[in-house]
């Protein structure tokens, strides 16, 4: 069995959710007692999100790139960054290691190829849903077409998942927010909503609509273990 590397800690509540994902999916695959090859490094995220803010993503590669090596010398035989979001310096991260890395948007567009489905709503933090990085790889990469929630949609997905998914509050109105922004994407063709930061999953599932959900941490935590029992 392979090592799988996490670079998680962003934040450690969807970490764990990896850990989890991951190790039940050895054991469901390999039966007995077997769990999954594991190293983790967890950083501390306030200084990261605080970059993020402040729109220094050269000094937020720093921190994942060097943290990412120390995931490597441990034993890594190839590397997942728990989030979405920090996906936008996954370039500088790849050039700072020499084992491969799988990215989140690759396994999550795969699987939706897969599935024959072309149009997909997005939710995720602003970074995620407004810039190219993510967005820019479905489309170029898988010909996705790509919803993403007006603006004042936007702003409350963002919000909710900083100031409350994160520190681990899961809040009625937050939920049915998300459900109408998950409706609304529907309504305007989207044939499934990518759940696009790793800790959505925490307040919506697909019992909640009939929408289709693609939980991008557990679609990306099955990968790993693909990858890892291959």
């Amino acid at each position: 069995m392979k090592t799988i590397g996490l670079l998680g800690g962003m934040s450690w509540e969807s970490t764990l959710g990896y850990y989890r994902a991951i190790n039940e999916g050895v054991k469901q695959h390999l039966g007995g007692l077997r769990s999954a090859k594991i190293a983790l490094y967890s950083v501390d995220f306030e200084p990261i999100e605080q970059r993020q803010h402040a729109g220094d993503w050269d000094g937020t590669a720093d921190i994942l790139a060097g943290a990412a090596q120390k995931v490597e010398a441990a034993g890594a035989d190839f590397l997942l960054i728990c989030t979405n979001t920090m996906h936008k310096v996954a370039p500088r991260i790849e050039a700072a290691i020499s084992i491969p890395l799988l990215h989140i948007a690759d396994a999550t567009a795969e699987t939706l190829v897969s599935d024959g489905i072309q149009t997909v709503g997005l939710l995720g933090t602003a970074f995620t849903m407004e810039q190219d990085f993510y967005t820019g790889r479905l489309t170029e990469r898988y010909g996705l077409n790509v919803l993403t929630p007006n603006t004042a949609d936007r702003a409350i997905v963002h919000r909710v998942i900083y100031e409350e998914l994160c520190l681990g509050k899961i809040r009625k109105d937050a939920k049915a927010d998300y459900l109408r922004i998950i409706a609304d994407l529907a309504e305007q063709g989207a044939e499934a909503v990518i759940l696009g930061c790793t800790e959505i999953g925490m307040l919506v599932t697909q019992t909640d609509t009939p929408v289709r959900l693609v939980d991008t941490t557990a679609i990306h935590a099955e990968k790993a273990v693909a990858q890892a029992i291959s």
